[in-house]
């Protein structure tokens, strides 16, 4: 039990030091990120992010399954998982005939996993859970002033930097054979700020606009749990072919924290207001299956609704002077995922008998909605995307084998996403996202008890 505490303590201690170096390196480039909390992070590991992001029905012991904690009780009595990447990221913006490209190198994920007691396994891990950046200016014609009869133009600068990041801590338990159970509970906590400066000018002059200007400043410090509930059933069809079904539900609740807006005119007009908990997190629900054959082929399927159109926002509204929390900006979104994963034989001597081939795609319906100033409400941008990649195994698993007869190896996985996220109306801009996820999955055998003749 010691031993296990020491473990956990440690896991926890590199954890944190890493989560602490790395909280403030991620960024996303998108107009997007300035609606709610910014831009939902990917969950996914190195096991099944090239696998179009399925989880529900992924069972293994060569990595970790974060999105279904049942999974976390596969892990055998001798492993210490350790799984990190980073991803490359290049932005194509395109409104109209304007185009824009933006690069981004995002840290993704880090975290651990291994065996606590018989059928009983632990995660670890920090990884961002939205991000929001962006900075761009647009400029219109609105009028003619009836004195002068110059063009008035507004012009409005919108930055935005921050994000959420979560730790999280997951136990999976088989108390059947042939079923898991598991939980993660998690501490999310970030900071999200925003910054909108709206000008008038006329004829290219501000100072002779006789238009006040005005500068928004909104920053939210936030801080919540979060907690997901998973299972695993295991079928076997043949000796040969196992069917695994799962699920998994997120808590939905209020996240804590103050959110406060600032509004300075040019006139020196200041208007200041505050509200509490005016975040929500959603419900989820997702349901998945996976079929594994021989050791060599799993082909896998997800579906999950997350029930954002519950969730409030903050709102100011500018007759009462309020701003409080309100619903209206969300819709429920709805995400599909499919992948599959061929692995010619694990146990191969030759170096490419032992790659696994992965690929996968996926769909998410819009969940933010987005007002444009005498246009009207639209629906944002659905997202769909085709990943592909490798786990390339690193030689250090035949040694094993062959020192003792145990084939554990880690792995390298490298894998290429092409998404696209299309807004419904052109008014919006669409954005075309080519991105390389890197990591590398640690496989150690911590757990070995050494025997001497």
């Amino acid at each position: 039990m010691k031993k296990t505490i020491a473990i956990v303590a440690t896991a926890l201690l590199c954890l944190a030091t890493a989560a602490e170096a790395l909280a403030q390196t991620n960024g996303s480039n998108s107009s997007y990120s300035r609606f709610g909390m910014g831009l939902l992070n990917d969950q996914t590991q190195g096991l099944n992010r090239s696998m179009g992001g399925v989880s529900q029905g992924l069972r293994t012991n060569f990595g970790i399954n974060k999105l279904n904690p049942a999974s976390y009780s596969a892990i055998d009595s001798l492993t210490f998982l350790c799984d990190m990447g980073l991803s490359l990221q290049r932005t194509k913006m395109k409104l109209g005939d304007a185009h824009r490209s933006a690069n981004n190198t995002n840290f993704e994920y880090i975290n651990a996993a291994f065996r606590i007691v018989k059928n009983v396994g632990m995660s670890v891990g920090f990884q961002p859970f939205t991000s929001v950046g962006y900075s761009f200016q647009q400029d219109m014609t609105v009028g003619t002033d009836t004195y002068t009869g110059q063009n008035i133009t507004n012009s409005i600068s919108l930055d935005g930097s921050g994000g959420l990041h979560e730790a999280y801590m997951g136990i999976g338990w088989r108390p059947l054979r042939h079923l898991s159970v598991g939980a993660n509970g998690g501490f999310l906590w970030g900071s999200i700020d925003h910054q909108a400066i709206q000008t008038f000018a006329e004829n290219g002059t501000t100072n002779s606009s006789s238009y006040s200007s005005l500068r928004s400043y909104y920053n939210s410090q936030l801080h919540t749990w979060r907690a997901d509930l998973g299972v695993q059933a295991m079928i076997p069809v043949t000796k040969t072919d196992l069917l695994t079904l799962g699920a998994t539900v997120g808590i939905g609740h209020k996240v804590g924290g103050q959110t406060t807006m600032l509004r300075t005119a040019l006139s020196g007009d200041t208007i200041r207001r505050t509200a509490n908990k005016a975040f929500e997190l959603p419900y989820t629900f997702s349901v998945g299956a996976s079929w594994s054959h021989a050791d060599k082929l799993i082909v896998a399927a997800d579906a999950t609704i997350e029930q954002w159109g519950k969730c409030a926002t903050p709102h100011y509204d500018a007759s009462a002077g309020t701003y409080a929390p309100a619903k209206g900006d969300y819709s429920d979104r709805i995400r599909l995922n499919a992948g599959i994963q061929y692995l010619h034989s694990r146990y191969d001597h030759g170096y490419f008998s032992r790659i696994c081939y992965r690929a996968g795609a996926y769909y998410a319906t819009p969940y933010q909605k987005i007002a444009l100033s005498g246009q009207g409400t639209f629906d944002g941008p659905a997202q769909f995307g085709i990943t592909a990649g490798l786990g390339l195994p690193i030689a250090n698993g035949h040694v094993r084998q062959t020192v003792l007869n145990i084939y554990s190896p880690s792995y390298v996985n490298i894998g290429v996403e092409w998404a696209r996220r299309k807004p419904s109306s052109t008014q919006l801009i669409a954005e075309n996202i080519m991105r390389i996820n890197i990591g590398i999955t640690f496989n150690e055998r911590w757990f070995q008890k050494w025997k001497f003749n």
